[in-house]
């Protein structure tokens, strides 16, 4: 169902999480989609315990033949010019869910997801964050309550020592994106004991 589909991949600085990734986008090629990577400032720049800035972004151009799109007024072009079939946010951490809810564009990723939605395509969201329960919940409720925004499969990874933490389950991430694009949310969208290993 994503044969010859254009899906925008945008990449936000959550760096525990980035390494998954790469193996999400080539699931996704093999399902026959074409896929662009955009990606924020921190993540284009940032090395850090869990990778070398330089090196993540040559596997995500490695992996899509296609170069990392960074700057706002390349994303824009998405919309009038190149429009997507929909944009997905892997991993979207709790700065750009605020920056999301609440009409800030910034940077790349969030310019090629107002693009979308301006577009009245779907957007896609993965969230990695540790104040899901906390500060962001308000954000989480008021994106899930948006036309055209669906959610990754999401659920407390830690609740012992992180409360308030909540992680997407990435092998969903193919399933939400099909079900994103007949404009139905993949259920159930809030996981049950979810724990990462």
């Amino acid at each position: 169902m994503l044969t010859n589909k254009k899906i925008g991949f945008g990449i936000t600085g959550s760096f525990c999480t980035i390494n998954n990734i790469p193996p999400a986008l080539e699931n996704l090629q093999k399902a026959g989609a074409q896929i662009f990577c955009f990606v924020t400032k921190n993540v284009l720049h940032t090395n850090n315990r869990f990778n070398n800035a330089n090196d993540f972004i040559k596997k995500l151009e490695d992996i899509t033949q296609k170069k990392v799109i960074s700057e706002i007024t390349e994303a824009e072009k998405f919309g009038p010019f190149h429009p997507l079939d929909c944009m997905v946010i892997a991993p979207i951490t709790g700065n750009s869910l605020a920056k999301l809810a609440n009409g800030i564009t910034d940077n790349a990723v969030l310019m090629s997801t107002k693009t979308t939605l301006r577009n009245r395509k779907p957007v896609v969201l993965a969230p990695f964050t540790n104040d899901a329960l906390a500060m962001n919940g308000t954000n989480i409720m008021k994106l899930m309550n948006t036309k055209k925004i669906y959610f990754v499969p999401f659920g407390q990874d830690d609740p012992v020592k992180k409360p308030t933490s909540m992680t997407s389950d990435l092998s969903k991430l193919k399933d939400t994106i099909i079900c994103a694009m007949d404009e139905k949310q993949y259920q159930p969208v809030i996981i049950e004991n979810f724990h990462k290993k």
